[in-house]
């Protein structure tokens, strides 16, 4: 270009350059104060549109705090019975050279009740089994009572340790003692569906009534209403274990034999793994290879499952809350595209290039999703909180998934924004103009 004459006070470049119109911006603020103008012009909308988005969110911040919340719950439960229970059972001798018509000698020796006992952790322990009876034995009351059964009732030899640690709770009566275990007294426990089949009733324990099985008469001294282990959810008649082996002799051997000898043992909370180490060595020292102990399983690791099964459960309903509020973010910004085609076309004509016009629907979308976030993130934290209130748990809240929750939100109005900003981007001024 020619340098201008001497003299000039202005080059036509520079006069050129005055005429040229800036290049068009939109700041952040600009976009910003846009969006929230057309939330509050449309209000009613907007809370509609937020609704999938407060769901989604709450149910993805309740799903993790309740989740936490009862897993801290889990292990408290679990460690009341099931981690408080060790089971011992007898395998047989190695090498058995007992009649074919006569079961070998049960492998508990004659105190371990006591020798179970001696062990740190444990609060009670005892040897039981299943008593083999005849098909079609018949359990039948006092003559006085004059009842007999046609239910199931199981027999079970039990020592006065095993009694205790089924946590027998007694409606009537006492449970086994020691003294009628030694001297093999007919006496015998049982629970309160079997005592009414029979006609025994509370009352009826001082006249001492007896039930006959197979002819051979048990006086009743206990009816129990529950159990916290072994006869839980059946009907069963308690005898003792010195009473069962000179009435009907030693049980079958054999781990998956139903009439096998067993003990459960009944620890603290926390000591079942350490009880379970050590209690085939003490009780048969020379032989411990012949007691199959069964622990209980990690509750950490049961609480870890449980946790992982409930949040994968729960998280798929949050994420199909999620996709509801996204749908409804497209669908309301799509349909604000439409209605404003005219505002549209003129921001063209004056200058808006499509990116600022995307970045103004992408904003209006965006802003939407954040307020569903805040609003679920703070649903999500009451529900966790008023419900553990509820139970007297202690709400459980991880800041790393609850604090950036709201994000999600964000991340939401974002990508369902989308479409709809790029279509408001591509709309031509001329078109806009003459739809309008």
């Amino acid at each position: 270009m020619p340098r201008p004459a001497p003299g000039t006070t202005r080059s036509a470049a520079a006069a050129e350059r005055d005429l040229q119109l800036p290049r068009p911006r939109l700041a952040a603020r600009d976009a910003t104060a846009e969006a929230v103008a057309g939330i509050v012009q449309r209000p009613g909308r907007a809370v509609l549109t937020m609704i999938g988005t407060i769901l989604g969110v709450g149910a993805f911040v309740a799903v993790l705090g309740l989740t936490a919340t009862g897993a801290g719950q889990i292990s408290h439960q679990f460690t009341v019975l099931e981690d408080t229970t060790v089971t011992v059972e007898d395998n047989g001798p190695a090498n058995n050279t007992a009649p074919p018509n006569n079961n070998p000698a049960i492998g508990f020796p004659a105190d371990a009740d006591q020798i179970a006992g001696h062990i740190k952790g444990v609060t009670a322990a005892g040897v039981w089994w299943p008593v083999s009876l005849p098909q079609n034995a018949s359990f039948t009351a006092s003559l006085a009572l004059g009842a007999t059964s046609s239910q199931t009732i199981n027999l079970l030899a039990a020592s006065p340790g095993a009694v205790t640690a089924m946590g027998l709770s007694m409606a009537a009566g006492s449970p086994l003692t020691a003294y009628e275990n030694t001297t093999r007294q007919h006496v015998a426990i049982i629970d309160t569906t079997t005592a009414a089949t029979l006609g025994i009733s509370a009352a009826r324990l001082a006249s001492h009534p007896a039930v006959f099985v197979n002819g051979i008469a048990y006086t009743v001294v206990g009816v129990y209403k529950s159990a916290q282990r072994v006869v839980t959810d059946e009907s069963a008649m308690l005898i003792p274990e010195n009473t069962a082996l000179a009435d009907y002799g030693n049980p079958e051997p054999g781990i998956g034999n139903q009439d096998e000898a067993q003990m459960v043992i009944a620890t603290r909370i926390g000591a079942a793994q350490t009880v379970a180490k050590q209690i085939a060595a003490a009780e048969l020292p020379t032989d411990p290879a012949r007691l199959v102990v069964t622990s209980p399983p990690n509750p950490q690791n049961l609480q870890s499952q449980v946790s992982a099964d409930l949040a994968g459960l729960f998280l798929v309903l949050a994420l199909i809350s999620l996709l509801i509020g996204a749908v409804g973010i497209a669908n309301t910004t799509l349909v604000a595209v439409l209605e404003r085609t005219e505002e549209i076309g003129l921001r063209r004509a004056v200058g808006a290039r499509p990116r600022h016009i995307a970045a103004q629907f992408l904003a209006e979308s965006t802003t939407l999703g954040t307020l569903g976030g805040l609003i679920g993130t703070c649903i999500g934290v009451g529900v966790v909180v008023i419900f553990a209130a509820t139970k007297n748990w202690t709400a459980v809240l991880n800041p790393v998934y609850t604090l950036p929750a709201p994000l999600i939100g964000s991340l939401v109005g974002l990508l369902a924004g989308a479409y709809p900003a790029l279509r408001a981007a591509r709309t031509s001024p001329l078109a806009a103009l003459r739809h309008g």
